[in-house]
């Protein structure tokens, strides 16, 4: 089945950078799972309130408009009869990410795992958890594992 983006994850797009916009779409098209933008371009008035809920680690969040003006970073989350955070429905959309990514060379980082571009990740759900798994491992702590987050590494 394919899949489109509804008009509230268009109007969210607005202000992210031309390249990450093109990424989404091109995955919205080729995924198994549909999803949401639930987040693109952030005031510091909103990454202040999120950090203060512990949603956000960071008040340099690339969801804030960069140098170039464009926010550098998108929430995607699945769509089943609403927005879900189940990480078995999250995994797919990471591999439709990073197919796209790859496709249209826009070296990305996913926030389930923040050391590698994500395009050198392995492309299948399973692979991607066992990725997660193994970030954890190398990683050990109090780590913010963002599986909706993408960021443009530039």
């Amino acid at each position: 089945m394919k899949y489109a983006l509804g008009p509230k994850s268009r109007a969210r797009l607005q202000g992210v950078h031309p390249r990450l916009v093109a990424v989404v779409e091109r995955a919205i098209g080729a995924t198994e799972q549909d999803f949401a933008v639930t987040d693109g371009v952030r005031t510091l008035a909103q990454q202040q309130v999120l950090v203060s809920k512990g949603a956000s680690k960071t008040l340099n969040s690339r969801h804030l408009p960069q140098p170039d003006g464009y926010g550098h970073a998108v929430d995607l989350v699945p769509f089943v009869d609403g927005p879900r955070w189940e990480w078995p429905l999250i995994y797919p959309i990471a591999a439709a990410m990073r197919t796209a990514a790859r496709e249209l060379n826009v070296p990305l980082v996913w926030g389930g795992v923040w050391d590698r571009k994500l395009f050198e990740l392995p492309n299948t759900p399973d692979a991607l958890k066992d990725a997660v798994a193994a970030y954890c491992l190398r990683h050990p702590g109090p780590d913010f594992i963002d599986g909706p987050h993408y960021q443009m590494e530039l």
